[in-house]
């Protein structure tokens, strides 16, 4: 299986190396060249666990090199779907599939615009990463990989592929109902990480003060409303869960809140956003997180 992974930041980076080091064929593709090139000439540097290994895996900045992949997994930004689709349109097999692991809603729905939605596969992962610089990343959590078919019924396709994941070390598993799974790693991000980016925070931070536990369970029950609405099934613990969640990555920053604190823009419209969104169609409130979206549209519309 050739696999292309478009958007090598911290995840992408993970995901390649991880399965390079199986021996499957893998190419990074990003815009980034200082960090390309450390890859090429250095390897990809992964730290865990205090330790430090290097990894061989090709990169390039130039898509015209990489020719037809089986696979081609998104790994950028919500914000920036819509062109990585285009790119995997063109680097993927007339019968290839696309999978994406990105944070938020809609970005399946997205992809669909330019790839048949039933060569689409869609998930969540676990895992966690952080880019230290140019070609060296922290592996910063490890846990389950969920992918599903978004479209159509190619089980096997989707098994394939978490044949090779498992092969790779990531735990990956497949779910027939994909949109539930993404409904719940959205919820647990609407709980986070607009929280965490506002207040500059930890994960872990959010449960010291009855306050803050009190937004959190108000901005998860607003999505979870939203969810049920949509005939998506949500566990009746959810709040809990996200409870559990920043408790178990108490000293990690979240995402979002490392893109605050380097000025980047950030996915509150894939998250919050997304919840407001969906729920304006449905002619439910969500005032908490309307509040959230709106604070956090104002911030990075006013970085220095």
């Amino acid at each position: 299986m050739k696999i292309t992974v478009v958007g090598a930041g911290a995840m992408g980076s993970l995901f390649g190396a991880l399965l390079s080091e199986s021996g499957i064929s893998v190419r990074l593709y990003d815009i980034w060249a200082e960090h390309v090139k450390a890859i090429n000439e250095n390897g990809l540097g992964i730290e865990l666990d205090g330790k430090t290994r290097s990894v061989n895996v090709k990169a390039t900045t130039d898509k015209k090199t990489i020719g037809k992949a089986d696979l081609a997994i998104i790994f950028v930004k919500s914000t920036r779907t819509g062109d990585a689709a285009r790119v995997a349109s063109e680097l993927v097999s007339s019968t290839g599939f696309v999978l994406t692991l990105q944070n938020g809603m809609g970005n399946a729905d997205i992809i669909a615009e330019v790839i048949d939605p039933g060569r689409i596969i869609a998930g969540t992962t676990s895992h966690g990463a952080t880019m230290l610089e140019p070609g060296l990343i922290r592996h910063a959590g490890i846990g389950p990989t969920l992918i599903g078919m978004w479209s159509g019924d190619e089980k096997a396709a989707a098994q394939s592929i978490a044949d090779v994941f498992n092969k790779a070390g990531i735990a990956t598993e497949t779910m027939d109902d994909i949109r539930s799974v993404v409904w719940k790693k959205l919820i647990i991000n609407v709980g986070i990480n607009a929280i965490t980016a506002l207040t500059a925070i930890k994960n872990g931070q959010i449960l010291d003060l009855s306050s803050t536990r009190a937004l959190v369970h108000a901005a998860v029950e607003e999505a979870m409303e939203v969810a049920r609405t949509h005939g998506i099934k949500i566990p009746d613990d959810m709040v809990e869960h996200v409870f559990q969640v920043a408790e178990a990555t108490g000293a990690n920053r979240s995402s979002m809140g490392q893109d605050v604190d380097n000025k980047r823009q950030t996915e509150i419209g894939a998250i919050n956003g997304a919840v407001v969104k969906e729920a304006q169609k449905l002619g439910l409130n969500v005032p908490v997180n309307q509040t959230l979206t709106t604070l956090l549209e104002t911030l990075q519309a006013h970085y220095s």
